[in-house]
């Protein structure tokens, strides 16, 4: 049973919670009921730290400071109905319901009910444990470091529309506690070598599928890989491409045959154009799905055949030990592009990405583009003359 006590009258009351060796304080003002941890294991401590929080509290209700405050679920009510309206046609649906699903999962669950105000870099710090730990619960799998990124994102914004509507004074420092700087990865992709590897195997996995079902899904995979594979996009982009957005056309610059697409992504429409290899695949894709124009080209993820295919091969991890995915196909073309000397920015632009960003995951694999004869000059020496 938790220990109670009040004090002043009444107006406070001290507690503590079960299982709790820490006491808390609560006291009734401006229509709210208002609670705090006093971080005291001594109960006369405690009293203390409460008759001080509630005379503090009496201060700020007389210079007319104390206001109900909005919680974090209010504010993140106002966030999503200004974050729909505000970015609609710029932002691809799904990124916007990233927002909603990760505020109604995990963020309102667990900060809905407080103030604003409470929402300390502290309290981000225990949220951050709390997503890792799962509490203590057996079972819990603890998220990815890109999935706690973007809750930590969806929590910033909400905490933006706060302060924009002055309910907040500050943000808090959200960053990662000892944490400097992170990691650098190299993200997995193909080699030229392991990509034959792979679309050989895909095409070999056509032949031995008898079900006609499951051979129309991998005659799909095999092209889908080719076609990520030579026009870089993400995964998650080609699933959304209609076959209005592909066109076969003749390239100025090249006198290539190539795809030029229209891109629908997070950040809205964008371009890009592909090699001379998306072709033949795209080709295919409308010969056996006789489709409309609106329909998808790749209505299906494809990830558990795909991942079943790299089982086998041996390909599921680079030497590195990063897993790959369809993803590592977009990671293969950029290095691909590189590697043959093609312009940085160019690829950025194509790929919808930031120089900055190829620099950075991509740079491992430019060691055979590296100028040797620039990279070793010396300037050369003077000769002391001798009379």
């Amino acid at each position: 049973m938790a220990e109670k006590h009040t004090i002043l009258g009444g107006k406070v009351h001290v507690y503590q919670r079960e299982r709790s060796s820490v006491w808390q304080c609560s006291a009734y003002l401006e229509g709210k009921n208002r609670r705090v941890s006093t971080k005291e294991e001594s109960l006369a401590r405690a009293k203390e730290f409460a008759e001080d929080w509630y005379l503090g509290l009496r201060g700020k209700k007389a210079r007319g400071e104390l206001l109900s405050e909005i919680t974090f679920a209010q504010a993140a009510n106002r966030f999503t109905k200004e974050y729909e309206l505000m970015t609609a046609g710029e932002r691809n649906m799904m990124y916007v319901q990233g927002h909603r699903g990760r505020l109604k999962n995990h963020l309102l669950p667990y900060f809905g009910k407080m103030g604003v105000s409470q929402i300390t870099s502290g309290a981000v710090q225990d949220y951050r444990i709390f997503r890792l730990t799962g509490d203590d619960d057996p079972d819990h799998k603890a998220p990815s470091r890109s999935t706690m990124h973007h809750e930590i994102v969806t929590l910033r914004q909400v905490l933006k529309t706060a302060l924009r509507h002055g309910w907040l004074q500050g943000l808090p420092d959200l960053s990662m506690a000892y944490r400097s700087s992170g990691k650098v990865t190299h993200r997995g992709w193909f080699s030229h070598e392991e990509y034959k590897e792979l679309y050989t195997a895909t095409r070999r996995n056509i032949k031995n599928t008898k079900n006609s079902y499951h051979k129309a899904m991998a005659e799909q995979l095999h092209d889908k890989i080719l076609f990520i594979a030579n026009t870089g996009i993400r995964p998650d982009e080609a699933n959304w491409l209609e076959y209005r957005d592909v066109e076969i056309v003749e390239d100025d610059a090249t006198g290539e045959t190539i795809l030029e697409i229209e891109v629908r992504g997070k950040r809205g429409v964008g371009y890009c154009k592909s090699t001379t290899g998306a072709v033949r695949p795209f080709e295919r894709l409308k010969e056996r799905n006789q489709p409309e124009p609106t329909d998808r080209l790749f209505p299906v993820d494809h990830n558990r055949l795909f991942n079943r295919i790299l089982e086998e091969t041996g390909l599921k991890s680079d030497r590195q030990g990063n897993r790959r995915t369809l993803y590592s196909l977009r990671h293969s073309y950029i290095s691909f592009r590189l590697l043959e000397g093609a312009d940085i920015y160019q690829i950025a632009k194509n790929c919808r990405t930031s120089v900055e960003m190829i620099e950075k995951h991509y740079a491992v694999h430019l060691k055979n583009s590296l100028d040797a004869a620039a990279i070793n000059v010396r300037k050369p020496r003077h000769q002391k003359i001798v009379d």
